[in-house]
């Protein structure tokens, strides 16, 4: 049956499979990394963007993580009980959500510095090689974004 499929229609031959597959892969590898901060992938995500960047509204995170505002909010709701982050109206503009870290999402941070290390050793990959994949991934990435008309 094999021999009859076109070569192009094997799922080992899909570029689709192969990035879902690394993607769970990698996400695998991230979880204890993460378990021993307390923090799921997505929420971590959330927090790279806050130690950039500290204080800034629901609507540019969401823009920073390409996620809408239905998804963030539960993540953001479960950081804020784990009194890692604050969610805040805006004086200037109520309709606003500015996101600011506390004190423990503040020191966080430093614990945190160990999950990229512990990933690129679990990696074996030389530091050029992850540049490049990365920014293979990236260029992918952008070649694929609705184009805006």
């Amino acid at each position: 049956m094999k021999a009859d499929l076109e070569p192009n229609l094997l799922l080992d031959e899909q570029l689709c499979f192969a990035l879902y597959a690394a993607s769970r892969r990698l996400t695998a590898v991230y979880r204890p990394l993460l378990d021993a901060l307390g923090l799921t992938y997505p929420q971590y995500l959330v927090m790279l963007v806050l130690w950039e960047r500290d204080g800034i509204t629901v609507r540019e995170l969401g823009a920073r993580l390409q996620l809408d505002s239905g998804t963030l909010t539960p993540l953001l709701k479960r950081l804020e009980q784990a009194d890692l982050l604050l969610r805040r109206r805006r004086e200037s503009d109520e309709r606003e959500v500015e996101i600011t870290l506390t004190n423990a999402g503040r020191s966080l941070h430093e614990r945190a510095t160990e999950v990229p290390r512990c990933l690129a050793k679990k990696l074996c990959m030389s530091a050029d090689e992850f540049v490049r994949l990365r920014d293979e991934l990236k260029s992918l990435a952008i070649q694929l974004a609705p184009t805006q008309e």
